[in-house]
């Protein structure tokens, strides 16, 4: 046999090497700009719910009772982000020629398995995100981070996913660089009242249903294409927030079931407002679909991580937006925030180069 044949394998495998490498990269750009893209997304969502009719809804003076004020709107909130998000994606897929898609995938296993995921991360984890900012602040920002770390046992637990000794310090690292980060909301004299303890209690939930939505979103969107994907998650998620939730929600405030889907329709056609939300809500679409597509092209725990970029491109955007562009004081970005991103970079890499470790020993 010739020594061209027989260098013909290891050629071919090193080109299959090489490859797989360049699609992980490429997985890992994606992940990193869903967090950046998300970064967006809850400053535009934070500006909105500060403008129109909601600055009514927030002031000392509102007939909204405590319980209303603190959880029916948190799902208000999120359920006009989401569905403004969904009908941008719906005119997305359209103009791509995507949308027919859309009917067919929701029959198929993938499909049923994102509505799932999309309930789970949707209405149950961006609530409890959005309970957890407004009863504890930035602080919870480092809790919520966790879902990589639990989406990277999930995905080990359930998808086989390699999980070695460098990604577990990657992902240690990324989230001692978002806790230092979410240290910027401490302060001397806030100590941990029982609200602070609610919202940190909310942190974890949003961390645990992102966590499971990332691990098997990520999955499905390996064979559901993700353009389609985000439509099935964004629908889902805006119909069931904007209607079952807040619905549930009010009852359990004693205020009625038609009081949630009230505001949930003065939010979506206050002027002042909803434009805010529909540009966070683009922001949300490409967010979540590059979050899903990152996971399945270089598995849960790198793609998680990258994504909890968002740790810190969440206090950026909002300086830029909320203190620059809308001059709200109080977003101004301390040195703890630039260097725990150096730190979460340092993390990224190391997640990385743990799987590609990985990769090639396999």
């Amino acid at each position: 046999m010739s020594e061209r044949a027989m260098s013909a394998p290891a050629g071919a495998l090193e080109a299959k090497q090489q490859l797989a490498k360049s699609f992980r990269i490429k997985g890992i750009f994606i992940g990193v700009l869903s967090g950046f893209l998300y970064g967006g997304y809850t400053a535009f969502m934070t500006q909105g719910m500060a403008e129109g009719i909601w600055a009514d809804w927030y002031a000392p003076t509102a007939a909204l009772s405590a319980f209303a004020g603190t959880y029916v709107l948190s799902a208000v909130g999120a359920a006009t982000n989401d569905i403004c998000s969904a009908v941008w994606s719906i005119i997305y897929a359209a103009i791509i020629g995507r949308l027919g898609d859309f009917g067919r995938s929701l029959r198929t296993k993938p499909g049923k398995i994102l509505i799932i995921a999309a309930i789970i991360g949707g209405p149950l984890a961006s609530t409890a995100y959005v309970v957890g900012l407004q009863m504890a602040g930035s602080i919870i920002i480092p809790i919520a981070a966790l879902n990589a770390a639990i989406g990277a046992i999930i995905g080990r637990i359930i998808y086989k996913q390699s999980l070695s000794g460098g990604m577990i310090a990657g992902i240690v690292i990324c989230f001692g660089a978002a806790v230092l980060i979410g240290s910027t909301g401490f302060t001397g004299d806030m100590g941990f009242s029982g609200t602070t303890i609610i919202g940190i209690i909310a942190g974890f939930c949003a961390a645990l249903g992102w966590g499971i939505e990332g691990a098997v979103g990520g999955y499905a969107c390996a064979i559901v294409d993700y353009e389609v994907a985000i439509v099935i998650r964004q629908c889902t998620s805006g119909l069931v927030n904007g209607v079952i939730l807040v619905s549930i929600l009010s009852l359990i405030g004693g205020d009625g079931i038609g009081s949630g889907l009230a505001l949930v329709g003065q939010a979506l056609t206050d002027g002042p407002s909803i434009w805010l939300f529909f540009i966070g809500g683009v922001f949300a679409s490409f967010s979540f679909k590059f979050w899903y597509k990152g996971a399945s092209m270089c598995g849960a725990a790198l793609g998680m991580g990258c994504n909890g970029t968002y740790a810190f491109w969440g206090p950026f955007w909002c300086f830029i937006i909320c203190g620059l562009v809308f001059g709200t004081d109080g977003y101004a970005i301390p040195w703890q925030g630039w260097v725990g991103a150096v730190v979460m970079v340092i993390g990224i890499i190391t997640l990385a180069i743990a799987q590609d470790k990985a990769s090639k020993e396999a």
